[in-house]
């Protein structure tokens, strides 16, 4: 579609009002967050840390989104449904048309700070491509559209049958997002009108005496607040309103989900938050817009029950939630593994947005606190400083089975980091009548009103590596009496969060102070900002510092997973510990006792400048006799976010404190130092890596296993590196038996190489199938350079080993 200048022009008080509409702002009446957001186009970023990465999302990232978009036929899906080419539906999940929708807003964001005619015009492409796909009565879905039977188990036989797993209002919730943000860059209509007409659809389809189901992920109710601040139609925000109250009512015998949906109970009932973490995190973030454009104080308190369950029982040091691969979501409380997190970037991505609306609504910088720790550790950790490879999980601590990926089958989170990344000036600031609130440190300089009057912010920092902020303040009027709310972050106060969850050994409050034109100035603090109210002149200056301390941090003892271990922070960054800057590739068995003196620096030649952390500590190791040895080493901590960038390797977060939390490293053996191939799968070094199960579905220490490949005759196999005499082998079995899909095989065999010819062992005795135990079998002794473990899978399941020894 051809721009249309009569049409932009039409267009440009909608296209004012949308702009204050991104992250929560209005202009449809008096009924929204109290604080409002200054838009993320009203601020440019100058500084050296947000810049750099904002300009590779736009070059690199948002390119590179849409190529894989391209290559896996995920566009081509609109097109094929818009009769505009012949194929057939591409992917294996019917939500993947939401991909192209996330990164088309983006790229609509990355648009409005840095215009982009090559892009713009690229994106029309894309745009009119979806609008052709759009059925005539504004149904949008492709894989219906274009008769994807092979994925039918997914959406049914109709419309709107099967939302617990089809994910049309999913798509439709991330399509109106993205028309929204097209709208706002460009004053163009044609995917806004795509959105609406779908919109319209859905509020005939869905409400009060007609389909009274709730989507079985949740997005749609932000981006149908989003419709409804473009266009004041009060349908959608009700329709919002309605697929809230829904959830977790049996209306019309629907069977309500469970949990894993957030389906267990209504919304104002839940304390607890349960089930998949992205949804939850989408859904208490659509909480809060409702609450905040309705006036309603049941579903504050609601949100804010629930957030005192996450940040006190279920949050990550690194702000991360969602503990579970099994659900990718909520364990119970306070069980926070490290090695098996999940983590999901799309989760941190959510509680960001949740945590920013919350500030919005009750103006207290703790939820700030939240949302600075998970930007800067969780979130960032989900891109890679090129801008190309992606983690979906992000645990905290590893043994090299962990690497970011250029894409994935389920793709939502390469989308969904473009998509933010684009808009982190938006968080920088906020207003409220006369009074600023400085949210986040970053250099950069931003055009805001007040009260109806201009100001122009400069802000000057090397955060966050440095705690020293110098803001000029330039008002329009000679003179303007406004109130600077200056965020003191928690960490600075000697509290990494509001809550028990966490806490510091060395929790002093750092010496903060607050000067005026070059005058110190008493701090006045009210829900965690410094105050200053005072009548501004042009080139009035303030000058924030916050000294950075180097903290160490425990953990509540209920999180099992920490007991006995410290980790390490300084400023907004948790750090970590990674095998190219140890001793043997080793980071897991090093103590870091509570007296040892750590000092920081700034490296700009690693990891693209990074603050790194050294010290002293002690590493553990078995000798030849099993007993342990202790050897003092140098500790060099990293920033978490920078992690996996130099190959796969040991990565920990929380270090031992105390000796019965070390993980000494072992003896080679036979097995761990044989190359592994297997028939199938993924993570096979599991097999070998001298780490012992705690259970057979224990997932805090690696496993391997065949699945989805289900009653199939399956290999794994050691090549040794000359011939070797064998004549037992233990294996530990991976059976996931109430979470996952792997079992316990129907039965296995050991087999040598002899001669080019694969040849059973003899053994007079059985081979053990028991869980939560290593199965020993002893056999004549053989010669060999190979030893293969072959299993039969039982029918429908899948198989899975943890450990495989061999003597």
């Amino acid at each position: 579609m051809s721009y249309n200048s009569a049409q932009a022009s039409k267009s440009r008080l909608a296209f004012l009002i949308i702009i204050l509409s991104v992250l929560g702002c209005s202009l449809s009446g008096s009924k929204d967050y109290p604080i409002r957001p200054v838009p993320f186009t009203s601020v440019k970023m100058t500084d050296r840390f947000w810049r750099p990465r904002m300009e590779t999302n736009r070059t690199v990232t948002i390119r590179h989104a849409f190529q894989k978009n391209e290559e896996t036929g995920r566009l081509e899906n609109f097109a094929v449904a818009g009769g505009l080419t012949k194929g057939e539906q591409k992917g294996i999940y019917p939500f993947d048309d939401t991909d192209v929708y996330k990164t088309l807003e983006g790229a609509s964001y990355a648009l409005m700070v840095d215009p982009d005619p090559e892009l713009e015009a690229y994106l029309d492409s894309v745009i009119a491509i979806v609008a052709a796909a759009q059925e005539e009565d504004g149904y949008l879905y492709t894989a219906r559209t274009n008769k994807a039977d092979r994925l039918r188990n997914w959406f049914g036989d109709e419309r709107w049958e099967k939302l617990e797993g089809s994910h049309e209002l999913y798509n439709a919730g991330h399509l109106f997002e993205a028309a929204a943000a097209y709208y706002q860059a460009t004053g163009k209509r044609t995917l806004l009108d795509v959105a609406l007409k779908f919109a319209d659809l859905i509020a005939k389809t869905f409400g009060p005496g007609m389909l009274q189901k709730p989507p079985g992920h949740q997005v749609i109710e932000m981006g149908l607040a989003k419709l409804y601040r473009v266009t004041d139609d009060e349908k959608y925000l009700k329709l919002a309103k309605f697929f809230l109250d829904v959830r977790g009512v049996s209306l019309d015998g629907r069977k309500l989900r469970g949990e894993y949906n957030q389906d267990h109970k209504p919304v104002l009932q839940q304390d607890e938050a349960v089930g998949h973490a992205v949804r939850a995190g989408y859904m208490f973030a659509g909480m809060a817009d409702v609450a905040a454009l309705t006036n309603d104080d049941a579903y504050i308190k609601a949100i804010d029950r629930l957030w005192n369950n996450v940040v006190g029982k279920k949050l990550y040091l690194t702000g991360g939630i969602g503990a579970k691969g099994s659900n990718e979501g909520f364990g119970s409380n306070y069980d926070l593994p490290n090695m098996s997190a999940y983590n999901e970037t799309c989760s941190s991505i959510s509680n960001v947005y949740w945590n920013h609306r919350l500030f919005l609504l009750h103006g207290d910088a703790k939820y700030l606190d939240i949302m600075e720790r998970t930007l800067y550790n969780a979130l960032l950790s989900g891109i890679s400083l090129e801008g190309t490879r992606f983690f979906y999980p992000n645990p905290l601590e590893s043994v090299g089975q962990h690497e970011r990926a250029e894409w994935f089958g389920c793709a939502c989170c390469p989308g969904n980091v473009t998509r933010f990344i684009a808009s982190v000036p938006g968080y920088v600031y906020a207003f409220k009548d006369d009074e600023l609130f400085v949210n986040l440190y970053a250099s950069n300089e931003a055009q805001l009103s007040l009260n109806h009057q201009n100001i122009r912010v400069v802000q000057e920092t090397d955060y966050p590596w440095n705690g020293t902020i110098r803001l000029a303040l330039h008002p329009e009027p000679e003179a303007m009496k406004i109130t600077l709310n200056l965020r003191i972050p928690g960490w600075a106060q000697g509290r990494p969060v509001d809550s028990k969850l966490y806490r510091y050994l060395n929790n002093e409050s750092a010496n903060i102070s607050v000067k005026v034109n070059g005058d110190a100035i008493p701090l006045k603090m009210k829900n965690g900002f410094a105050q200053i109210r005072r009548t501004w002149h042009s080139n009035d200056a303030v000058e924030l510092s916050i000294p950075m301390l180097i903290r160490r941090v425990v953990a509540h003892d209920s999180v099992k997973a920490d007991v006995g271990r410290v980790a390490l922070e300084r400023g907004p960054i948790v750090f970590c510990a990674e095998w190219p800057d140890h001793d043997g590739g080793h980071v897991r068995n090093l103590l870091l006792p509570d007296e040892a003196n750590l000092t920081t620096e700034f490296l700009a030649d690693r990891l693209r400048g990074v603050q790194v952390i050294r010290g002293q500590v002690a590493g553990f190791y078995l000798n030849e006799k099993e007993k342990l040895e202790k050897r003092e080493q140098a500790l060099l901590a990293i920033p978490y976010y920078a992690w996996a960038h130099r190959g796969k390797g040991e990565m920990t977060v929380w270090f031992a404190r105390d000796e019965a939390a070390v993980q000494p490293v072992g003896q080679p053996t036979l097995a761990s130092t044989s190359q592994v191939q297997v028939s199938f799968g993924k993570n096979s070094q599991a097999v070998n890596d001298l780490l012992e199960p705690a259970s057979s579905i224990d997932h805090e220490v690696p496993y391997f296993h065949w699945w989805p490949h289900k009653g199939t005759t399956e290999w794994v196999q050691y090549d040794f590196e000359k011939p070797e005499e064998v004549s037992t082998v233990e294996v530990y079995w991976f059976d996931d038996t109430g979470m996952g899909e792997c079992r316990l095989p129907k039965s296995w065999r050991i087999l040598y190489l002899e001669d080019g010819k694969w040849r059973p062992v003899y053994t007079p005795g059985s081979y053990g199938i028991q869980k939560d135990r290593f199965n020993e079998v002893v056999f004549e002794t053989v010669r060999t350079t190979s030893l293969r473990l072959e299993i039969q899978s039982q029918d429908g399941w899948a198989g899975g080993i943890h450990e495989w020894k061999v003597k």
